[in-house]
């Protein structure tokens, strides 16, 4: 994710409009029998939503179906309106039977930067489940201790009370750890540690080395890595260290020494199987995870949801393996078709989809057929109150979506994206990706992208 996504995903307020979305898309219904069945809001949740949130009104159980090609003449003034001429495509279907409503050049494969997120995180809730959690361990080694990096990308150094996503944290492992040594008689341990759940390169097929440093982009992908990899704990973009895993494995041992047992770090190995565990702690669940990459763009969790997809379906650790895991997961679902990546995060400008695999993607997550995928649903930005979409959709005919358009932004240099979904204004619920590649004016494309989805808020287009 590249600016202005990154001024967006800073703003303080963004953790709150998570729950927003979720609050907001718990009372969404395709028909009477077809709820999206998402989490409902906690009291909590609740408590701390902010004053004016939209209430998104159900859709209506039998909306008609916008006409193409009334649909095609509204569309026609915003496509060209931003001067992109063929630089901008795009595609909308109806989300329920998957019909073609509009189509313009939809099949062109285009860079899709981080709208690639969404096959990402429909490839990890099909392959993994929404349940499952990625642990991070100590086990005894013959010299002290060895910490073994399970792939969280959210694990962070001190634990924060009734705070949402609750993240697994490194005192808290530390804190266990200590006490299991200390009851054993042991005063003095190595800390070495165990990355072995990835492997291959820690940088993906065009990726540029600038994204670590100094624009802060993602850390070096790795399976052990606290608070992203980042230099200081603090905003999403904020530079990151070289060798995530020994940093770590530095932080865990001070806080082992702080605990009453001397520590000092060693060096990365391979834990013995069958060692004894002294300690655990675990993420949040995939759906928790997916709901944040998809809301903030997060590159770091993206790429780990990569190898979590390789892993489930026994391929290498690797971006490769991510990569041909994730399309054999969306072959099996039937929407492998115009998907060819090389990351899960969107930062390799060697990705390529296109508009028509993107709404197909997004149709399937929101099919009642796939309770399993519809965290990427409520993961995604409400236009105009969360994530990346905060401060958009605030002028003109792209006013019409704040509140009702649910999309993930993509951008790369000369590249910016949108796909989503939208309730017409007859309440049909339409699927829709716009793509706009080799941008000289981000501005003019962002503006372009939202006037579009804001049209179709819009239009009932009979």
């Amino acid at each position: 994710m590249r600016r202005p996504e990154r001024a967006v995903a800073m703003i303080t307020l963004a953790l709150l409009n998570v729950f927003l979305v979720t609050a907001a898309l718990a009372v969404v219904k395709l028909t009477p029998d077809r709820s999206l069945a998402l989490r409902p809001p906690t009291v909590a949740d609740r408590e701390i939503m902010p004053a004016g949130a939209p209430a998104l009104a159900p859709a209506a159980a039998t909306a008609p179906l916008p006409s193409p090609n009334a649909l095609t003449a509204r569309l026609a003034g915003p496509m060209q309106g931003a001067g992109l001429g063929q630089n901008l495509t795009g595609v909308v279907i109806d989300a329920v039977t998957g019909r073609s409503l509009y189509s313009s050049n939809a099949e062109q494969p285009a860079v899709p930067a981080s709208t690639t997120k969404l096959v990402t995180a429909v490839a990890v809730l099909a392959s993994a489940g929404p349940d499952l959690r990625l642990t991070t361990s100590v086990v005894q080694s013959s010299r002290g201790v060895i910490l073994v990096g399970g792939g969280d990308p959210t694990l962070t150094a001190v634990s924060r009370k009734n705070a949402y996503p609750k993240y697994a944290s490194l005192a808290d492992l530390a804190k266990q750890t200590a006490k299991a040594l200390k009851a054993a008689g042991t005063t003095h341990v190595t800390v070495d540690y165990d990355t072995s759940a990835y492997q291959g390169s820690t940088m993906a097929p065009g990726w540029k080395q600038l994204y670590f440093s100094p624009e802060g982009d993602v850390a070096p992908v790795t399976a052990l890595e606290l608070d992203a990899g980042r230099i200081t704990p603090g905003p999403q973009y904020t530079p990151r260290v070289q060798d995530p895993p020994s940093a770590a494995a530095q932080r865990f041992a001070q806080m082992l020494t702080s605990r009453g047992v001397t520590a000092h770090v060693g060096s990365r190995t391979t834990a013995p199987k069958g060692a004894r565990r002294l300690g655990a702690v675990q993420s949040p669940p995939v759906s928790v995870l997916v709901e944040q990459l998809l809301t903030h763009s997060d590159d770091d969790i993206a790429e780990a949801m990569a190898r979590l997809v390789a892993m489930n379906l026994h391929k290498q650790p690797t971006f490769a393996g991510g990569a041909a895991a994730t399309r054999e997961v969306l072959a099996r679902l039937g929407v492998s078709g115009g998907v060819e990546i090389f990351d899960g995060s969107g930062l390799s400008h060697n990705n390529r989809i296109t508009p028509s695999a993107l709404a197909k993607v997004l149709a399937l997550a929101a099919s009642p057929d796939h309770p399993e995928l519809h965290t990427v649903l409520s993961g995604m930005p409400v236009a105009g109150f969360s994530g990346t979409l905060d401060d958009r959709f605030d002028m003109g005919t792209a006013s019409a979506g704040r509140g009702v358009v649910r999309a993930k932004t993509g951008t790369l240099d000369g590249v910016n994206t949108l796909a989503g979904v939208v309730e017409d204004a007859d309440g049909r619920l339409l699927a829709f990706a716009f793509m706009a590649n080799r941008v000289q004016s981000p501005a003019a494309a962002i503006s372009a992208l939202d006037t579009l989805a804001g049209t179709l808020a819009g239009c009932g287009c009979r």
